[in-house]
């Protein structure tokens, strides 16, 4: 009302209407719409003309654009000094609540490991009724990884549809290895060990980094973010060596039964999260050494990044223990 009083309350800066949140949702559901065709076009139309891989560039390009025009203009406004305590700490909830719907994210996929491993994968091999056994699967016997798919059990796909089955989705032949734990005897060419120690040094560098900057030291911060951008590179190229191993030598694909489907979702995603986190890192390493950028007491752009870094580590330390391990 006119004449109320504001003094004792902060200034609350309120950003101009912008379009840049519906940019950034176009962008991502053409990304999303684009990976769903890339994949689908891999394992059924293999050999077809597709526009899948035009699609997901053209989002993801799209999407970075926005969030590149967005991050600036909000780095330039909290530069000028607009950002209030208040607005900066609503940052901070926005990011907390980013990583939780990350952590649902990953959840989703963990649960679908869950159920096919010990509930579907077992019902199919006769466990509890049996029905689905002799009904679809005669002859299937069911273990993880599951190198010998239902399909494969009754002689492929001819014989699913000869046998009038009513489960006929595709050809799905089961691969001829599997990257699980390979003996403590082979365990020096398992790139997935080397991949855990990997992330998981990245994370402590990380944190030395943050030290660094609240202790004001930015030659140790720089030093130590560099050394955390490397390691995330080396992980993505041993990953790409991983994934080129199980393409290549084991005949591991997305269509190779739901070991390989399971395998190439859960280690993919989490693939990209690291690309990704990887990237924001190298961005704040950029505005570090270039801009000087962050100080002890402002260094909220390089936080939100080291908390996704760190929750990625987790995600690792669980998926290492359930995909490869357990």
């Amino acid at each position: 009302m006119a004449g109320q009083s504001n003094t004792g309350h902060e200034t609350y800066y309120v950003p101009e209407s912008s379009k840049l949140a519906v940019s950034a949702t176009i962008g991502l559901v053409t990304a999303v719409y684009g990976a769903a065709s890339v994949i689908n076009h891999h394992s059924y139309g293999a050999g077809e003309e597709s526009n899948s891989s035009f699609i997901l560039a053209a989002g993801l390009a799209w999407l970075f654009g926005t969030l590149y025009v967005w991050f600036r203009t909000t780095i330039t406004e909290n530069r000028a000094g607009m950002n209030s305590a208040q607005l900066k700490q609503s940052y901070v909830i926005g990011m907390q609540w980013f990583i939780f719907s990350e952590v649902m994210f990953f959840a989703a996929f963990f649960g679908a490991l869950f159920y096919i491993r010990n509930l579907a994968g077992p019902w199919l091999a006769g466990e509890g009724a049996g029905t689905m056994n002799s009904l679809l699967w005669p002859g299937f016997e069911y273990s993880w990884p599951l190198m010998n798919t239902p399909q494969d059990a009754i002689g492929g796909v001819q014989a699913q549809a000869a046998a009038g089955h009513l489960a006929n989705a595709g050809e799905f032949t089961g691969s001829e290895k599997h990257l699980s734990f390979p003996g403590f005897s082979n365990i020096g060419h398992w790139l997935p060990l080397y991949n855990t120690i990997i992330l998981l040094a990245s994370s402590f560098t990380c944190h030395i980094a943050h030290m660094g900057i609240k202790n004001n030291d930015r030659k140790k911060f720089n030093t130590w973010l560099t050394i955390t951008v490397v390691l995330g590179v080396i992980f993505l190229f041993l990953q790409y060596k991983e994934y080129h191993e199980a393409i290549v030598e084991y005949g591991i694909r997305l269509n190779s039964g739901v070991y390989g489907t399971t395998f190439f979702m859960l280690t993919g995603f989490h693939g990209f999260h690291v690309a990704m986190g990887t990237f924001m890192l190298l961005v704040q390493l950029l505005r570090s050494v270039r801009k000087g950028h962050f100080s002890a007491n402002d260094q909220f752009g390089f936080e939100a990044s080291s908390w996704y870094w760190h929750f990625v580590d987790v995600v690792w330390v669980f998926l290492f223990l359930f995909v490869y391990i357990m």
